[in-house]
């Protein structure tokens, strides 16, 4: 009976049925985690995301090495997203300018010629203008990727093969940072001095063990491109313990002249604008949020970062410092969030975590370089004995090849012929046959228990490639000396396999390398204590003139509101008071000195100078009452300026009643 079709009762549908919650959500997941693992995080292993693996891989694809031409870098771009990326090539050409980039990456990985930008925000070049080669350190992270070192997936498209991770001998994540937003999680990993992070992983192999505390004593903390001040350490620790931290930059500067000051600063926080700094701080005094700030201009060049403030006449750089430091980027916030990829997932690490991490990468390379070694080794003297077996019965391998009536049949007969086998036992001599074997010949290859010898075919093809005239010319010295220096090689890469301590001594030796051929010294310093910016640290120490009115208003005045006056002068009110209101107190004081209230209550209450109201001389004041939490009817009856509090001085007190104390 057929099925009725027609019927829409009948039809059943063939697919499954989902709410549009549960695809919602399994779609975004699943869109989630490809943007998180194939584009916006790290691999822990190499600190590179895909896109930066694949700039580089390319590059090596087509040799595009540091000690070669430069090539255009419209170039790699194009093979990068016509074999590897299928991205925009804007993507690309930013990622390729970014590793460039001096200011931005404290080991460059790739070598720039032409206009990559600056730190004043200047976009570089479009890429039909600028050419690019491999950085020497990037060599690094490619080198034995030939040697099936990593695994290899398919491109896009599956036409090409990529490396899913790169055999990397440099501790990239930990030395050039990384930053990325994802969905719903993002990573910000600082950059680090090379030689420090080095030694923090050869300690940390020596060390299982090892704690935060010991690692901070071999690597402080982040090392930026543009060098600066990190004010504080706490946060450094703090993010190398959950991976999470804080960190405040800070410029370097220092002032010139004497009468009258400036500020240069020579270096800036980590990714700050320096352009845009300049205009920030140009817009501040203009709106007078900044006071004493006369000239601004920019004298950087190639030698240097140079940017110079002009101070007023009599104004205090200090000050003016601090100011700058809390209103503009010249002191910045680094927020740490080591989050990175590790096994395939997404995950926060700690600093010895990431240590571990690399380490253990090095670790499963060197084991994968060692057997790729030994299997080549092996093969190279597996055909070395066959050769050596032509060499010995030379005049019966010619007459073989001639009687035979082309290759194959040649390569048949000197499979199948048994070969006088005592050139071998000579070649070999009381050496385990076992160690340099080849691990997938048959056993009925080889030299045999008779002492016969049976060629592989390997062997005979190797026999059958050289020409007569080769053939003919093999020297027996020549293939000893060879055979027994593949020896020595099998014997160093068995012992590299078969011992722990051994491999993880060619991980000390190549890391030693590294640091000595491409670390350099740190440039960023390092407070231990974080210098908090106080209101104090804001205002500038001058001299001031209080007043306080027997009705209870109180001002200061600037000093130099107040002029020396000859014989006969005529003076100037210094407040204008109301009917039956009079000055009942003056003193002059330092803006930071601080001012005791004594009220009628018995209490003391306390204000700085720089906290009561400035005003001029015709003005009242405020009440003094505003500035203090007094009860009711409480009220001030004295004030006294003290500019530092310690033992040898006391103050002494008398009441109406003649009732004293100090």
């Amino acid at each position: 009976m057929s099925e009725n079709t027609d019927n829409p009762e009948s039809f059943e549908p063939n697919f499954p049925i989902v709410t549009i919650e549960d695809e919602m959500r399994d779609s975004y997941l699943e869109y989630a985690m490809s943007v998180i693992v194939g584009r916006a995080l790290p691999d822990v292993r190499d600190g590179l995301k895909p896109v930066h693996r694949r700039v580089l891989y390319a590059m090596d694809v087509l040799g595009n090495d540091y000690n070669k031409s430069y090539k255009k870098s419209a170039r790699i771009v194009g093979d990068v997203i016509g074999k590897y990326h299928p991205h925009g090539d804007t993507a690309v050409y930013d990622t390729i300018v970014r590793m460039a980039q001096p200011f931005s990456m404290r080991n460059i990985l790739i070598d720039g010629q032409g206009n990559f930008g600056s730190v004043d925000g200047d976009s570089a070049a479009a890429m039909r203008y600028t050419e690019i080669r491999m950085a020497k350190l990037s060599h690094e992270l490619l080198r034995d990727l030939e040697k099936d070192t990593v695994d290899f997936n398919e491109n896009y498209d599956g036409s090409e093969s990529e490396p899913s991770v790169l055999p990397t001998r440099v501790p990239n994540l930990l030395a050039n940072g990384s930053s990325g937003i994802a969905v719903g999680m993002a990573t910000n990993i600082p950059p680090h001095n090379l030689g420090e992070v080095i030694e923090a992983c050869l300690r940390t192999i020596d060390n299982e063990d090892i704690t935060v505390d010991e690692l901070l004593e071999i690597m402080p903390g982040p090392d930026f491109p543009t060098a600066g001040i990190i004010n504080g350490s706490a946060g450094i620790r703090q993010a190398y313990e959950t991976g999470k931290g804080k960190i405040y930059l800070r410029s370097v500067s220092h002032v010139e002249g004497e009468d009258k000051q400036s500020i240069v600063v020579t270096e800036l926080p980590y990714q700050v604008n320096k352009a845009k700094l300049i205009g920030k701080i140009a817009e501040l005094v203009k709106d007078k949020r900044i006071d004493g700030i006369t000239g601004l201009r920019d004298e950087s060049d190639k030698d240097g970062m140079r940017m110079v403030v002009e101070l007023r006449r009599g104004e205090v750089p200090e000050v003016m410092l601090n100011n700058l430091y809390k209103l503009t980027e010249m002191q910045t916030v680094f927020g740490i969030n080591m989050v990175a990829i590790d096994k395939g997932m997404p995950k926060l690490m700690t600093l010895k975590g990431i240590l571990e991490a690399f380490i253990a990468h090095r670790r499963d390379v060197v084991t994968r370089r060692s057997i790729f070694d030994l299997n080549k080794a092996r093969n190279r003297a597996h055909l070395l004995e066959g050769l050596s077996v032509a060499l010995h019965n030379i005049d019966e391998i010619i007459e073989l090849i001639k009687a035979a009536a082309n290759p194959t049949e040649a390569k048949a007969s000197l499979i199948t012929k048994t070969w006088q086998g005592s050139v071998i036992k000579e070649l070999i001599g009381d050496r385990d046959m076992a160690m340099f074997k080849p691990e997938d010949l048959p056993a009925e290859l080889g030299l045999q228990a008779s002492g016969d010898y049976q060629l592989s075919q390997k062997q005979a093809q190797a026999i059958l490639d050289l020409k007569l005239h080769r053939l003919t010319g093999l020297e027996k010295d020549k293939i000893f000396d060879e055979f027994n220096e593949l020896l020595e090689r099998i014997k160093h890469l068995l012992d590299i396999l078969q011992n722990p301590d051994r491999l993880m001594q060619v991980i000390r030796d190549e890391l030693n390398e590294i640091r000595d051929n491409y670390a350099n010294g740190r440039m960023t310093e390092i407070l231990e204590h974080k210098i908090d910016l106080t209101l104090e640290d804001l205002i500038a120490q001058e001299e001031r003139v209080v007043t306080l009115s027997h009705g209870g208003y109180v001002k200061a005045q600037s000093l130099s509101d107040y002029q020396a006056q000859r014989r006969g002068g005529k003076g100037k009110a210094a407040t204008k008071m109301k009917d039956e209101d009079f000055v009942d107190q003056l003193f002059v004081a330092n803006s930071h000195d601080t001012v005791l209230c004594f009220s009628s209550t018995g209490k003391v209450h306390w204000l700085k100078v720089y906290e009561l109201p400035m005003a001029s001389r015709t003005a009242r004041g405020k009440p003094i009452v505003n500035l203090l939490p007094l009860e009711k009817d409480e009220v001030i009856n004295a004030i006294l300026p003290v500019s530092e509090f310690n033992e040898e001085q006391f103050v002494f007190m008398v009441t109406s009643s003649g009732t004293c104390k100090k």
